[in-house]
Order: structure tokens, then sequence, then C-alpha cells
């Protein structure tokens, strides 16, 4: 996997939505891409931990939890997504078991860490249109994220 998110912004500036600098790296693996598969939780990851058991081909769970101070991802939801073949996730949100989540192979991102554990209250919403971080996820589209930042586009630029 060859790519560097400045190339593909210098390549392709007028087409790449570049997400804002507020989300740090805790996953296991620092480079990534795929397409997008969105989901919008109100602090219950119960939705997003049966959508990293489904095969993932790739593809990079983008989760929007509107920011609620606890923890949609840790250790157990990374694993599920490195065996059905998750590329990454990204969590507008907070995540935690970091020391552990960091060795396993498999990106993540998200705007901080905090302890608590997710709630169970509410049922999720997977593929719409998420917006947050200055740019507009859909799925399908393309995430790629490095050690510069994570872009989007709506066609793939690598090859197959």
């Amino acid at each position: 996997m060859e790519f560097t998110t400045a190339d593909i912004c210098d390549e392709k500036n007028t087409t790449v939505q570049v997400l804002k600098p507020n989300f740090y790296s805790y996953g296991g693996v620092s480079k990534c891409f795929g397409r997008v598969k969105t989901i919008k939780i109100d602090e219950d990851n119960t939705d997003l931990i049966s959508m990293l058991k489904e095969q993932g081909d790739g593809q990079i769970a983008v989760v929007d939890a509107q920011g609620s101070f606890c923890a949609i991802v840790g250790d157990t939801l990374m694993g599920y997504a490195k065996e059905n073949n998750w590329a990454g996730i990204v969590v507008n949100g907070y995540v935690r078991d970091t020391s552990l989540t960091s060795k396993i192979p498999v990106g993540l991102w998200a705007i901080g860490t905090c302890p608590l554990k997710s709630k169970k209250r509410a049922k999720s919403k997977i593929d719409i249109e998420l917006s947050f971080g200055g740019v507009k996820f859909i799925s399908g589209d393309y995430l790629y994220a490095d050690c510069d930042g994570i872009i989007l586009t709506k066609e793939r630029i690598l090859p197959s």
C-alpha cells in the first residue's frame, strides 16, 4: 500500500476532503485506506459491534458518536475488526484500551480516550451521510489515512 495523503492532496487537491486534524491514531497500523461504511450512534455501540462482526472486505467504519464522552471502541471491537478484515475505524468520539488497540493491526483514529464504556440505550443509523470534522462521509466513498491526516475522495485513487 504505497501512498501518502500529502501526495494525494497534491495530485487531487480539488476533489479531496481533509478531516480536521483533531483525530489521533490509536490502532496497530498508522496507514490504511478503504471504502467508507458509516454508522451514527448515541452512546450505544451494539450496532457497531454487529457491523464489525460482519465481513469488512477492507472497508473503514466511520462512526459518529457525536462526541459522547464514553468509549465507543476498545480492544474487543478492534479484535472483531481484525478477524473480519476491516482496514480501520474512525470515531468522532472516544476509545479505550489503547495499550491493547495499538497492538492490533487495524487503523483506529478518534478524538481522544475515555475509560468509561458505552451505554446501551438507542438504535443506530447505518449507511447515512455523516458530517463532522469539516467533511461529509458517505458510505462507498474512499478514505485514506496516514501520519499526516485523513482524507476522503469519491473515487478510488490507488490501484486494486
